[in-house]
């Protein structure tokens, strides 16, 4: 699809002028979503909302295979290397 709107900075382009807008917190260094709890800023709301599970202990990603628990989704997709021996990266 088209993507009409660009960032000044590094060129990004984007399909809507409000993705454009978050993609340029990242340059400008606006953090406009504070935890309540330890004050961390974070450029998107999500980022925030998975940082909060630091202090909730909440993990709601569960491996299938040991019922193991994960805070963070990739997290879980490194731990289920562990059962399928998927080694990602080679030594030189």
């Amino acid at each position: 699809g088209e993507k009409p709107f660009k960032c000044n900075v590094c060129g990004n382009m984007f399909h809507k002028h409000c993705n454009l807008l978050k993609h340029q917190r990242i340059h400008t260094g606006e953090r406009p979503y504070i935890c309540d709890v330890c004050g961390a800023g974070f450029h998107r709301s999500g980022n925030l909302r998975k940082h909060k599970r630091i202090h909730t202990g909440e993990k709601p990603y569960k491996c299938d295979v040991c019922d193991q628990d994960f805070a963070q989704s990739w997290d879980l997709k490194r731990h289920k290397r562990v059962h399928t021996g998927e080694k990602p990266y080679k030594c030189d």
